[in-house]
């Protein structure tokens, strides 16, 4: 079984929340030019969920018999969109604490 695209994964994931957790917060405006993080949020949802359909048919697909597709591939391909999934609802899960957060601040 070919495991370099789940280590590729892990080790993106990795390198993103060491990212994450070593840069500071910044609170100002982002530059012209920066980054919308409404359209980060949206890009990232649209991925999971690309993920997870390609998953599905993938796993119709060997569920119907089609030679082309293993059974490797099919797991693999399911277990990504689950990592993708619970990342995202990590995700949601920080969001949600640091609104809480925010609006529990005495004015």
């Amino acid at each position: 079984m070919d495991t370099r695209g789940i280590d590729q994964m892990l080790s993106e994931l990795r390198s993103v929340s060491q990212a994450a957790q070593s840069k500071p917060v910044e609170t100002a405006a982002p530059a012209a030019g920066g980054v919308n993080f409404a359209d980060v949020l949206d890009n990232a949802l649209k991925d999971v969920s690309a993920a997870q359909s390609e998953a599905r048919q993938m796993a119709q697909e060997f569920s119907a018999g089609d030679p082309n597709v293993n059974l490797q591939d099919v797991m693999v391909n399911l277990q990504k969109a689950n990592l993708s999934f619970q990342q995202m609802v990590q995700v949601r899960n920080r969001l949600v604490t640091a609104y809480q957060d925010i609006m529990n601040m005495p004015v």
